[in-house]
Parts: structure tokens; sequence; C-alpha cells
């Protein structure tokens, strides 16, 4: 399906007070459940309904669900009971134990916590069967509805559940964002960093343990006491290695959570310990500081308990932080704002959101490597002006997202391979073409492409003005993104293709008989034999000469002009208005015409008598026409075939009905525009809609 986004113009992030209702009828939260009450019924959402299609969406279920409210589970259900904490978090028979290491470190930031979670939520007096959970999408805070029906068996929670029966927040919490994302079923397998931001809309970063900073323990700390959200796995070299339990007690290819990092005195000296957490609520480290290792015995019994030391099979543990990185493969932190991302002391941060689209023969490019298409992806401007305090360069998170993938996985979706590069920008404006990058190296670029919803890094650059160029890996490919950037001074950002600006020539005078060229005699020799006495064609008539003529025309390759080319040529050109065309607008048109076969040879530059889809906006621009990046697709979609191929015919018709389009909205008097209120990218979308 195409992905065509009309505003790609840089906004700022929306106060996170704020949260759009979402759910189909238009109502809020309150008004649901206040209607609900009213009329004395448990709410029953048809957005995600207590059936299969909510469940899953390429598989059957192997045990017989039976849907069933919290009260039809236990006598005395409760949202929330003695705070909400990650022994609240268990995993069920779902592979999402990314999601519930995320959710893991949601409960140790009581603020970001209520926020996700609405505390004056419950069972109690009110109650109409009726929850909701917030989470940020794409620069957007979502408030997402749901009814308290949960998939049992045999009168147990089959997915996400508490360790306490009858406490069911995280339960609800696990159904939201399976409605946000489509069904149970999409949650299997992901990135912690995901959830996490989805709970946070924070910047998240991922460091590969054994080839992280010396000072990665300082860090991980400094994350853990700003509030931030920690998660770590292990790699795996195999499908078949996927949740593989290794000889010490961890868990291959699971996501866990990281809850705390301390130090801890031992025989005199101190040792770095790391706990992390098991989504599933047990199977744990059995190494050195394990819960049940000699180790504890020579630590004080109150440092012990500062540390929240207990033998329990809880799926939390100590870690000796030298094992943790022997281990473990990745950690991911999601910085829960953008503030206080660096190393020492807080910094305000500034935001910037671009939203786009890679579309199928327009502005899907692909990387670096595809250079006679990569030209054509999107590309975003970054103006730095201010150093860092104390440095000669500037810094900035880049951070590009796809969106929307999880959610479209039932249509066969994947998470796409992506990245980005960024340029040192040239003085002139405008979309920078394939010889510049041919010719130019990057100034920076995403550490790697990889098929993770989120790709970001940061960045220092000196002081200037830069492209960024978002891509999928391979060209082709079809998403929409949102492109974060965080920086630490004001950077001023701004979509290269915006702007819509269109430069025609004045149409030349007819040449008087007398000073007629060869050619031009030949023609009207041509034109008379068809036109007859009164010297005018028809559509029918030009469709006769232009095919004559262009046929013998050596130097480019084509079927036809069509008769429905041929009727916007007389609609363009045609001054009398009487539907026909005269020998001297037809002499203006073909001064137009060759310009146009010059360009349509230049760039057909394989002989084959097609154009390049991803060719066509240098082409237009030669003709005048420089178009944004949503009027391409729309063209591209209107006019290429399925190998994003361009023929001379839809060329020729493409670009006079650009024209004509251009001509009325210049021929519009200023205050006509302002009453219909339109401009000119407006104007041209609608007419080449019709």
């Amino acid at each position: 399906m195409p992905y065509t986004y009309r505003d790609s113009r840089p906004r700022s992030p929306p106060l996170p007070q704020s949260a759009r209702a979402t759910h189909s009828s238009g109502q809020t939260y309150e008004e649901l459940k206040r209607q609900c009450q009213q009329k004395g019924t448990l709410f029953e959402d048809c957005d995600f309904p207590a059936n299969i299609s909510s469940l899953f969406y390429s598989e059957k279920p192997s045990i017989p669900f039976v849907w069933k409210r919290p009260g039809e589970i236990v006598k005395d259900p409760q949202f929330i009971v003695g705070g909400a904490t990650r022994t609240d978090i268990c995993q069920g028979d779902l592979g999402d134990c990314w999601l519930l290491a995320a959710i893991a470190s949601l409960t140790l930031n009581e603020k970001t916590l209520a926020r996700v979670v609405p505390q004056d939520q419950n069972f109690g007096p009110g109650y109409a069967g009726i929850f909701h959970f917030q989470f940020w999408q794409h620069n957007e805070w979502l408030d997402i509805v749901i009814d308290d029906q949960l998939p049992t068996f045999k009168d147990r929670l089959v997915f996400l559940h508490s360790a306490e029966h009858n406490e069911f927040w995280s339960a609800l919490l696990e159904k939201a964002y399976a409605k946000l994302n489509g069904s149970y079923e999409a949650l299997k397998g992901g990135s912690t960093l995901e959830a996490m931001e989805d709970f946070t809309g924070g910047v998240g970063e991922m460091y590969e343990v054994k080839k992280a900073p010396e000072n990665l323990y300082e860090i991980l700390g400094k994350a853990l006491e700003r509030g931030s959200m920690l998660g770590c796995s292990i790699d795996t070299s195999s499908a078949a290695e996927s949740e593989a339990r290794t000889p010490f007690g961890l868990i291959k290819g699971h996501a866990y959570s990281v809850t705390g990092i301390d130090e801890v005195s031992f025989r005199g000296r101190k040792v770095q310990l790391i706990r992390p957490r098991n989504p599933w609520g047990q199977v744990e480290w059995n190494g050195r500081w394990s819960d049940n290792s000699p180790e504890w015995q020579s630590v004080n019994p109150l440092e012990q308990k500062r540390l929240c030391q207990t033998v329990l099979d809880d799926g939390e543990f100590w870690m000796n932080f030298e094992d943790f990185k022997a281990h473990f493969d990745k950690v991911e932190i999601c910085n829960l704002t953008p503030d206080a991302l660096g190393d020492n002391a807080t910094n305000k941060w500034e935001v910037t959101v671009h939203q786009g689209s890679w579309v199928r023969g327009s502005t899907a490019g692909g990387c670096r490597n595809f250079l006679d298409t990569f030209w054509s992806n999107p590309q975003i401007k970054l103006h730095l002006t201010e150093k860092d305090d104390g440095q000669d360069e500037c810094t900035f998170i880049a951070a590009l997202m796809q969106k929307n993938r999880r959610k479209l996985r039932k249509l066969g979706a994947e998470m796409l391979t992506i990245g980005y590069a960024i340029y040192e920008s040239p003085s002139k404006d405008g979309h920078l073409n394939k010889d510049f990058f041919r010719y130019h190296p990057s100034k920076a670029r995403s550490k790697t492409y990889i098929n993770l919803r989120e790709v970001s890094d940061r960045v220092k650059l000196p002081p200037g003005d830069y492209v960024i160029v978002p891509t999928t890996f391979e060209p082709h490919q079809e998403a929409d993104f949102c492109l974060r950037i965080f920086s630490e001074k004001k950077a001023i950002t701004e979509d290269v293709d915006e702007n819509v600006d269109i430069n025609l020539p004045e149409p030349p005078k007819p040449t008087p008989p007398q000073q007629e060229t060869e050619e031009e005699k030949q023609f009207r020799a041509l034109f008379k034999q068809v036109a007859g006495e009164d010297m005018e064609i028809t559509a029918e008539e030009l469709e006769y000469v232009l095919n004559a003529v262009l046929k013998k025309a050596k130097d480019i390759k084509f079927e036809k002009v069509s008769l429905m080319t041929c009727r916007n040529i007389i609609c363009l050109m045609d001054s009398s208005g009487n539907g026909k065309l005269e020998f001297n607008e037809f002499k203006i048109f073909w001064d137009k015409l060759k310009k146009w076969l010059s360009i349509y040879v230049h760039f057909d530059s394989d002989r084959s008598g097609t154009m390049s889809s991803y060719e066509f906006r240098s082409a237009l621009t030669d003709a005048g026409f420089q178009l944004n990046n949503y009027l391409l697709q729309l063209i591209v979609l209107r006019y290429s075939d399925d190998q994003f191929q361009i023929d001379f015919d839809d060329f020729l018709h493409c670009l006079i009905r650009l024209e004509n389009a251009s001509r009325v909205f210049l021929a519009l008097s200023k205050k006509n525009r302002e009453f219909i209120n339109l401009n000119i990218n407006e104007f041209i979308t609608l007419t080449m809609n019709i």
C-alpha cells in the first residue's frame, strides 16, 4: 500500500498533559464510562472485541480461550494491590518478554508509571468494566480505552499476570498495548527500547557490552539515578538458541530489565554489582552474588537489607558487574526526557520532529549503496549555529523511527532495515541530486542499518548547514517514518522538499510565415493537409500529426501519443475556446514539445523508451516544476508502471496537466486565491487528482 504524508514540517512535542482520545465513537474515556454508568451496563469495546481477531491474525489458539472479567475470575478483584511494583509482572504464554521487561522498568519511576497507568481506576464504586492507559506514538500521546474482558483458560489468565492473583493492572495494561498494535499476536518478539519509548516518549540508546565505553558502570548508574529505563539481553546465534537456558541460569534471546546498580563492601574492598530481572518472575542467575551464593555471608546484614537482598525465586538477582559484562551482550537505555542525556550535568535539549514517507518509485531510494536512487530519498536540512558550552562542536541525537510496522504485521509487514546519513550542505537550496552524493562523502551516519523500529545515535559536528537523508537499506521499500532531532543548543530544521515553485517561460510569439524555418514550412504543409482550409485541427487530427512526426525522430523510442494527451494539449493551447488548435498555437506547442523531448531523451539514459520514476523529480525541475514529496508521490503513483518506469506519453500528459494547473492558478487574482483559500501546492494537488 502507498504511504503518503501531507505535512512534513517540523513540530514541537505536545505537552505531556494532553492525550488524544482514540476510540472510534469519538468519545473520551470519561464520556464512555459515564454513559455505561447511566445505562447500568458494563463497557464492551467494539474496537477490540473479545474474540479471536483480537488474539491472533495468523494462527489458531492451541487451547479454548474464554474471555472473562476480573470479577468472574476472583471474588475481590483489585486494580493495584500495595502499589504497582516489578513483582507484579509475570509472563504468560505470549512471547512478549521485551514488553514485560519494559513494564518492570516502568514501575521504578512513580511519575512515569502514573502517566501510563492512570491511578484513579478501580473495581469499587462506579465500576463500569472500562479502563484506560496512555502511550506515546510518533510525537503524540494516545489514550487507549479497553473493556476488562481478559483471555483465560480454566479461570487463570493466559498472558501477563501479577503474582497477586487478584491484581489486574498489569494484565489490563498488556491488553491496551495489544489493542494499540492490533492484536496480542502482534506483541510477539521485539526490542525493550520500543516499549520503553512508548511508555515515555523518550529517546533510546543501545550499547554492545563487549564494545561499550570503559565507564559503562557509571553510565548505567547515572541512567538509573535520573529515572531512565534499562534493559539487557543475550544474543543468539540461531533460532534454536532462542530462550535456551545457559548453565548459569540465564536465558538467551530473552529481554531482562535492569532494576538496580550498587557497590557492596566485600572482604575489605568494593565490589560493583548490578541487578537484572527476568520477567518470567522465576529462573535466575546461579553464579557469584546470586541469591544463594556464599558471597552474601561475608556482607553485613544491614548492607544486605539496603540492597533488598532476598532468597526468593522471583526472577530478580544480583550479579558481579564483571560477570554481567561476560554473559550479557546488549544494554538498552531509554532516557525519559531529552534532559540529562550527557555524562554530567543536566542540560536542556531542544527537540524537533519530522514526519515523512518512503514511497516506492519516488522517495524510497534505499541506502548509499544504490546511488542511482539514493538521492531521491526525503532530505531534511539541519542548521547548527551554536557550539556546546566550552566545546568547538554541536551535539545532537538523530533518532529515526519507522511507524506502525508492528500493527501492519497482519498484512505481512515486517520491520525494515533502516538508517541515515548526514552530509554537509552546499550553499544552494533544493533537493540534492545524484551527482552531489557521487562526489561528496557523508560527515556522519547511523552506526548500522538494522531492522529495529528506531535507530538513534549521538553525533558531534562543527557549526554549519547539513542535510540528513533517512533511508531504508534496500530501495523500493515503503513505510512512514518519524525523524526526531535532539540538540543541546537550538537547532533549526526544515524539509528540503517542502516548497512548490513553478518557473515557466513566457510563450514565444508566432513566427511570421516569411521568416519560418524549413522545418516549420514542412509542418505548415502537413498541418494544412490534415486541417483543411480553416487551418484548425481537432484532438483526433492532432494525434495523427504528432505520431506521424515523432515516429520519424531517431533519438526517441515510444509507442504513440494518446488521444487523451492530445485533448489535454488542446485544453492548454486553445486560446479561442473552440476546442481546436490553430497553426500558430500548434507552433508554440511544438517549441515546448522540443524542449520536453530533449529532457526526456536525457533521462532515458538506456534508450529504452521509458524513464525511471526516480529521475522524474530532476526531469520536472528541468521543465520548470519544483514539487514537494507529496505531490511527487501522487504523480508517480498515477503515471509510473509496476517497474517504476514512465513512458513518453505519460511524461507528456503529466507536464501538460501541471502547466495547465499552474497557468490557471497564476491567472487567478490574489483576491480570488485568498477567497478560495488555496495555495499553489493545494491547487495543483486538487487538479492532478481530478
